[in-house]
């Protein structure tokens, strides 16, 4: 297997049908692949993988070489060209668009900062009217799935916060149609991101096609009081004259997608894990109760309850429980591509040759579940980010503190923009359901995880489960 290799290049691992590298191996169970290389060629190592040599970093010390060095480590081109496609706009990197990049990106302030305040308030605004609508029928029992009643609440009030709410009457209704295109897109999109061309994926072209289509211009313009980042991205696409409206429309579906394709699950596991849990719901209720009361706000879904950003970070139990579900659900891959030949340097003393447009990879993954880091990894423990009631940041590896322990949004350049929103969005879910609902599981089935998105962001329950629901 070292045929070819230049001095300084990691091991190689071929598959035996040359294209396809190890592709197929790899699809089925990406992690236990990487544990067994890594046990035989140790914390380096190139795979081919459908035409591609992808070169893995495995030990997380090393993480932070590959984050530092966007210079010669390029991420945004990689993204760029598998959006484009997968949502159907021309790839920013054209040439057609100057800066359009660059202005999309400087956007992304919309989301920290005192602006981020502006957007979780609505954030929370709205999943109350949500959650009122929903369930303000529920003096008795209620049954639901769980998947499909977190999918319901959260692409609808990140729909409405983002933008805007749909004046018809039966607004509910226009967007639960276009949930239902988006679950089915949403489907196919491991396929798209493997490169499978979408004409061989079904109806996904057309579902795909008739999504877009609800982000022209003209039914955009009817919706009301939609955010300031979408109002600003529209604002640039207005510059470009090269942009068509299908292409802008694209751009905004691709931005919803990203908004809600990985909160989705991660609110499922969050919420499953904590019924699965009663000593885990009850701290985080407890929590929840007791900032009420200090704060002089009562519940119930006819109360607005309103809750600083800094009310929110001091929900310790409530951000642990949902970080320990993030550390079991993500598995996003941290892809990087080489720019040039060169030599990458890592710590002591070591060094990897790199070919241009070689793939360097991070698998946060096999460091959530590291028992030298995590004890007991496959437990579900609520308060393993906890330390004398204080948030727990240190965690250790062989001895040494390690930078990097948690890493379900990826690193660097390529952290998801919309990080701190999402983290918004999903405290407040599970406040509201646990301050106003008492919930329980309907069935003891044991849900696992659907390995189909590895690499690709936050896993999907394999099935979906029952569970009921009153108010408090």
């Amino acid at each position: 297997s070292a045929f070819n290799r230049k001095t300084g290049e990691p091991p190689l691992i071929n598959g035996w049908i040359p294209y396809l590298g190890k592709a197929l191996i790899f699809r089925k169970d990406a992690f236990k692949f990487l544990l067994d290389q890594q046990k035989k060629l140790g914390d380096i190592f190139t795979v081919h993988i459908a035409g591609r040599y992808i070169t893995f970093i495995m030990d997380p010390f090393q993480y932070v070489y590959v984050i530092r060095n966007s210079k010669q480590l390029e991420f945004h081109e990689f993204a760029d060209k598998m959006a484009s496609k997968t949502f159907d706009y021309p790839a920013l990197s054209n040439g057609k668009f100057p800066d359009l990049k660059e202005n999309l990106h400087r956007i992304y302030q919309y989301l920290q900062g005192k602006p981020l305040d502006v957007i979780s308030d609505h954030m929370m605004k709205n999943l109350q009217d949500i959650f009122e609508w929903k369930c303000s029928q529920a003096t008795d029992w209620e049954t639901e799935k769980m998947y499909k009643f977190c999918c319901s609440v959260m692409f609808e009030a990140s729909f409405v916060t983002l933008y805007g709410r749909v004046p018809a009457a039966d607004g509910h209704k226009v967007i639960s149609e276009i949930r239902d295109k988006f679950i089915k897109f949403d489907a196919s999109f491991p396929y798209l991101a493997a490169n499978i061309p979408i004409e061989l994926l079904g109806a996904t072209k057309k579902v795909r096609k008739e999504l877009i289509h609800h982000f022209l211009l003209q039914n955009m313009t009817k919706w009301l009081g939609g955010s300031k980042v979408v109002q600003a991205r529209q604002d640039i696409f207005e510059k470009y004259e090269l942009l068509g409206d299908y292409d802008k429309a694209a751009h905004h579906f691709a931005f919803l997608w990203a908004s809600v394709g990985n909160t989705i699950p991660a609110t499922f596991w969050a919420m499953y894990y904590l019924l699965r849990h009663p000593e885990a719901l009850a701290a985080v209720r407890d929590e929840i109760d007791h900032l009420l009361q200090s704060t002089g706000q009562k519940r119930g879904p006819r109360y607005n309850i309103h809750l600083t950003r800094e009310q929110l970070d001091n929900l310790v139990y409530l951000e642990s429980a949902l970080n320990e579900s993030l550390r079991m659900c993500s598995s996003s891959m941290n892809i990087r591509i080489s720019q040039e030949d060169f030599v990458l340097k890592l710590e002591g003393n070591q060094e990897v040759s790199l070919r241009k447009g070689d793939w360097i990879a991070l698998y946060p993954q096999i460091l959530h579940m590291d028992p030298e880091v995590y004890e007991d990894p496959k437990e579900y423990k609520f308060d393993r980010y906890i330390e004398n009631g204080k948030k727990k940041t240190t965690f250790y590896k062989a001895g040494r503190k390690l930078k990097y322990f948690l890493m379900p949004f990826g690193s660097g350049i390529s952290m998801c923009p919309g990080r701190f929103l999402a983290m918004n969005e999903m405290k407040m879910f599970l406040f509201l359901l646990l301050a106003n609902f008492d919930v329980e599981l309907a069935e003891n089935k044991a849900v696992r995880l659907d390995n189909s998105r590895m690499g690709l962001g936050i896993l999907l329950p394999d099935v979906d489960t029952a569970f009921r629901y009153k108010l408090r």
